[in-house]
């Protein structure tokens, strides 16, 4: 048995936080059916090179193709509807409404449904009809302020920082509310913004502006709260990171590169006073890193039980001996592409375990399947399909 068997998830969303929480559902166990346009697929068909990030996010979906904006496509969705436990959607708000297909109308197909709604800034407020993506929440969220060399400019992740963490929460959400479900009996609505989650993870900014009126600056790799903090060039052109968030780990790492005269000193004994003297910390680890290769410091280091990473690209990930244990990256059957690639499920289970059990489909894989599951004949099916319909 798996975690989430039979869960049924209808995935109407595109590119990239609701698709993703769909996946993380599917991953264990849950059914998912991705719903898109006929003519308009999920764009992440199409994102990035050769579009293998469909690859991924439509792992362990089931494709099928329904245009919502005709009375029939509404229709096949509420009959969708009725089996189905979840539904995920990021239209701007008023979308579904507009197509006759509110809340209100879903839960008279079932009481029990649960209706995730991903927007940029949620379903109310003044900015709520704004087209919102990941990019504006890194930016609206404090993160890009605060990401970056301190004479640099504001910096954004080149990837989908904010969508991934969204859909992280948006799963969480998800199964907030079947939990719920089993007490009261009935669905309810997830609003979900993409701003939100970035802004918990950044920490307790607004608490300690709210407080004490400090803005955080960017300070690169530095931390505002420990040092010595930073990456640190090897003999061998390759980069480590330094982490001393524990005072222990701190007295390790300048003991081990040579300066324990630090430890005596009065500010040494706080993460806030190492912060003050960040800088000839810093020193003393750079100058000590770069008269030795990667190899030699990782294994200092950890001869030291002191706090060091090698900084990798995804070449190192994939041939990390680490990971290779964990199986984080595993290999899945593809059928058009053969042996594939890509991250696995997040977390292990020790009873019901997830897994990929196939990559993305081709669009509308499964739509013939899925309508005949409803009762439609061959003949019902070609017609709409002549129509536009699917």
């Amino acid at each position: 048995m798996k975690a989430l068997e039979g869960v049924r998830v209808l995935d109407l969303a595109t590119l990239f936080a609701g698709p993703m929480a769909a996946m993380l559902l599917g991953d264990f166990g849950a059914e998912v059916v991705k719903v898109e346009h006929p003519a308009k697929p999920d764009p992440s068909r199409g994102h990035g090179p050769g579009g293998l990030w469909w690859k991924m996010l439509g792992r362990n979906k089931r494709a099928m193709t329904l245009n919502l904006s005709t009375i029939e496509g509404q229709d096949l969705l509420l009959a969708l509807v009725r089996d189905a436990d979840v539904v995920i959607e990021n239209f701007r708000p008023g979308t579904l409404e507009r197509w006759n297909l509110s809340y209100d109308r879903l839960r008279e197909a079932n009481p029990r449904l649960v209706l995730a709604r991903v927007t940029g800034f949620g379903q109310f407020g003044p900015y709520a009809k704004r087209p919102g993506f990941g990019t504006l929440a890194e930016a609206m969220s404090g993160f890009a302020a605060m990401t970056g060399e301190p004479d640099g400019p504001p910096t954004l992740p080149p990837f989908g920082l904010a969508d991934g963490i969204c859909a992280l929460a948006t799963a969480y959400a998800v199964m907030a509310a079947l939990r719920a479900r089993e007490f009261t009996g009935a669905g309810q609505v997830v609003d979900m913004s993409i701003i939100e989650p970035i802004l918990t993870v950044l920490g307790a900014q607004p608490t300690i502006y709210d407080q004490l009126g400090i803005v955080p600056p960017r300070t690169g790799n530095r931390s505002v709260n420990n040092a010595p903090r930073n990456t640190y060039r090897c003999a061998d052109g390759s980069w480590v990171a330094v982490s001393t968030s524990a005072q222990n780990i701190a007295e390790r790492v300048m003991r081990l590169v040579g300066r324990p005269e630090y430890l005596a000193e009065p500010w040494f004994a706080t993460g806030a006073g190492r912060v003050e003297h960040a800088a000839e910390l810093d020193e003393a680890v750079a100058t000590w890193v770069a008269a030795r290769t990667r190899d030699e410091v990782l294994t200092a280091f950890e001869e030291a039980q002191a706090a060091v990473a090698p900084i990798y690209d995804v070449r190192d990930v994939l041939t990390d001996p680490q990971l290779t244990a964990l199986d984080a990256v595993t290999t899945v059957e593809d059928p058009e592409l053969g042996p594939l690639r890509m991250q696995n499920v997040m977390f292990r289970l020790s009873d019901t375990p997830g897994e990929i059990r196939w990559t993305g489909r081709p669009h509308g894989a499964d739509t013939s399947g899925l309508l005949s599951e409803l009762g439609l004949s061959a003949s019902d099916i070609k017609t709409l399909r002549e129509k536009g319909v699917v």
